[in-house]
């Protein structure tokens, strides 16, 4: 947008993609002197977009050339007799940016509506006569990259531009894409500025610009973006790098003898395939310098095969591994299981008899193109829409295309009115590199950032209902809502059934979403009293109390053998029931399948056959857990009472995360009435479980 430029060559060896596309740079500043001064016949586009339009043709090769010779009109117009820093027209910038899209495979509309992307932001022209004269959906995105006013956000306008900006992405992802060739171009002309004013937009881009890119699977717009912000804020680390690989350049690269032993061995296989070899771009380079000191020739570069199906894709990876030695740890199967961003390709390291080890990313073709250019190559994600379907423009636009991070992030922007809070969230939220996919107990999923807890999970489910929630089983265990979740877990979150519940302060340790902290922090702040309470008591031991106290209705086949009951497994008839003999000539009797059976086995305690009496009492050990509540204990009571059981004693322990557990021992009339009095006391309000000790 309006960025003040400086001379195109600055910083060329930052542009890796000019060297792999092989085009020839076009001058931009001739092209904007014959947008100004050259007459244009009505039949034709101008000379100035004409390159434009190849690039266009190339990708699309039907498309209509009329609506681009339009707005490139209407653009140039309007910004006649403005000027880039650089003294430049500034017709070339919306030119420069038209023409990053158009090779990345962009359709008319974004093109379109990227020629007039400043035009109602720097010129007299309205949004209303965009809508007039190129419709709703151009109307739409210019709007959706058009900054809001300085003099009306004061520090506030740049955050408050991007939340303008993501929101209209929401609606329409080639908002977003159009803002990325935009900062690109700024980007590669940004040395005309101040060194502080650089730096500044160079760590913006770094921690806001270039994690959309990555998100929306823009690398060809990603790679080059991190190299000129690798040259402005490290400019020493990036000196020793191009050194690095200048260095490179003068010796020899196995990595084209490699691709050649590739394309025999696919050949052989009778597999058709692409075979290249592409260099790393300058931040890769210095990453792996970091990773793995001293470089070798295979380590500047990967080698690329494209083919035509998936199916290929697994051919490719059994010739490789067959005919290679893998490297087993740097197998990567993103085909199977796509990253969040829409990348897919299969990643693998093979070694060489000399002793090289070279990386091969196998992919097809389609792969290929939405690898490189992401959302840009899905094209109009409206295009299969309804035609004759009234559209409401106050209605959010359902996008196909929308990922789940963008959801999450729309959702809480709104809770974040404070532009210092929304600016410094966003990019904490953009710094989660990775995504994980969790099902919920209805069957419906919930995307979330890697390392999200329970409670991440309650707040994007529930809003905040998840206030009240007190527990979660994930995968059908009970968990503390501290929990971390993992990739394909199934998670049910337990709420409160008191209105007045609400979360603890410590929760926002383990809370890792946007909307999950600014949620609990929101309710701490409206309810001081709650936010001051302190970390929980940690569970004390669990007491078993008289449950060892005698056998019971169980005999020994031992004359004159004290006979005493388990109290880690309680046993009652009719369990099946085993006896060992201890220390003093007790005998001990544990069901069957207790794990202290198999201990005593293994110490060579001596068995003892048992039976039970013909008396059906019996005596057992019950163990409630459940939220916490009032007057809970005094109706768990009550419950057990009904089914006219005698409590020997109970233990209730300090609550854990609004969860307490109960202890009982009991004097059962009829052991066949335990299953009842089970059921009994699960249908308490607040009991969730109720198990055998």
């Amino acid at each position: 947008m309006s960025a003040e430029a400086t001379n195109p060559e600055a910083h060329p060896e930052a542009r890796p993609e000019l060297r792999r596309r092989g085009r020839t740079r076009l001058d931009l500043r001739r092209l904007g002197r014959a947008a100004l001064l050259g007459p244009t016949s009505r039949d034709r586009l101008p000379d100035a977009i004409g390159h434009v339009a190849e690039a266009h043709r190339a990708h699309h090769p039907d498309a209509d050339l009329s609506i681009l010779r339009r707005a490139y009109l209407l653009a140039e117009t309007s910004h006649r007799g403005q000027m880039r820093k650089s003294g430049e027209p500034y017709i070339t910038h919306p030119l420069a940016v038209t023409l990053i899209l158009a090779e990345l495979g962009a359709e008319t509309t974004t093109l379109t509506a990227s020629l007039l992307h400043d035009t109602v932001e720097d010129t007299e022209v309205t949004l209303d006569q965009v809508r007039a004269e190129f419709g709703d959906e151009v109307c739409f995105i210019v709007d959706g990259v058009t900054k809001v006013e300085k003099i009306d956000y004061g520090a506030a306008a740049e955050p408050e531009t991007f939340r303008k900006m993501l929101v209209a992405t929401g609606n329409d992802v080639r908002v977003m894409s159009i803002k990325l060739a935009d900062r690109l171009h700024n980007m590669r002309t940004l040395g005309v500025m101040r060194p502080e004013k650089q730096a500044r937009i160079a760590k913006v881009t770094r921690d806001v610009l270039i994690p959309l890119a990555e998100r929306l699977g823009v690398q060809a717009l990603k790679t080059e973006l991190e190299d000129l912000v690798f040259a402005i804020l490290h400019p020493e680390e990036y000196e020793s790098t191009r050194a690095l690989i200048a260095a490179h350049a003068g010796e020899r690269d196995p990595l084209p003898g490699i691709a050649d032993s590739v394309r025999a061995v696919l050949r052989d296989a009778g597999i058709a395939a692409e075979v290249q070899v592409r260099p790393r771009h300058f931040v890769s380079v210095h990453r792996i310098a970091r990773t793995r000191g001293e470089l070798r020739g295979s380590d500047f570069g990967r080698i690329l095969v494209l083919v035509g199906e998936n199916a290929d894709c697994y051919a490719v990876l059994g010739e490789l591994h067959t005919c290679f030695t893998p490297v087993v740890s740097e197998f990567k199967d993103f085909i199977a299981t796509p990253k969040f961003n829409l990348y897919q390709s299969l990643h693998t390291a093979v070694a060489t008899p000399e002793g090289y080890v070279a990386e091969v990313i196998v992919r097809t073709r389609q792969m290929h193109r939405v690898a490189e250019a992401g959302v840009v190559a899905l094209g109009n994600p409206y295009a299969t829409a309804t035609p004759d379907a009234a559209a409401d423009p106050d209605e959010e636009r359902v996008d196909p295309t929308r990922p789940g991070w963008l959801s999450r992030l729309l959702d809480w922007q709104q809770s974040a009115p404070d532009p210092d809070t929304f600016w410094s969230v966003l990019r904490a939220e953009l710094a989660q590199d990775r995504e994980i996919t969790v099902f919920r107990a209805d069957g419906g999923t919930l995307g979330l950032p890697a390392g999200a807890s329970c409670i991440d999970a309650a707040y994007a489910q529930h809003g905040e209902a998840a206030h009240g929630c007190i527990g979660a089983r994930v995968n059908g265990r009970l968990a503390s809502l501290s929990s971390p979740l993992s990739d394909g877990d199934t998670v049910q979150l337990l709420l409160a059934q008191d209105a007045s519940s609400g979360p603890a302060a410590e929760w926002l340790d383990h809370a890792r979403t946007p909307a999950a902290r600014i949620a609990i922090s929101a309710w701490l702040e409206s309810h001081p009293d709650r936010a001051m309470s302190t970390t929980s008591a940690a569970r004390a031991p669990l007491s078993v109390v008289g449950a060892r106290g005698g056998g019971g209705n169980a005999v020994a086949d031992l004359p004159d053998a004290t006979v005493r009951l388990a109290g880690c497994c309680t046993p009652v008839p009719p369990d099946a029931v085993a006896g060992f003999l201890v220390r003093g000539g007790a005998v001990t009797v544990h069901r069957i399948h207790c794990a202290a059976v198999a201990q005593m086995r293994a110490v060579g305690r001596t068995s003892v056959a048992v039976h039970w009496r013909a008396t059906a009492d019996c005596r057992v050990t019950l163990l409630a857990e459940s939220f916490g509540r009032p007057h809970l204990l005094a109706d768990l009571t009550e419950a057990i009472a009904r089914e006219g059981v005698e409590v020997v004693s109970a233990t209730v322990e300090p609550p854990v995360e609004q969860r307490v557990r109960h202890t009982y021992t009991l004097q059962l009339p009829d052991a066949t009435g335990l299953p009842a009095l089970m059921r009994a006391m699960r249908d308490v309000p607040g009991v969730y479980d109720v198990s055998r000790a």
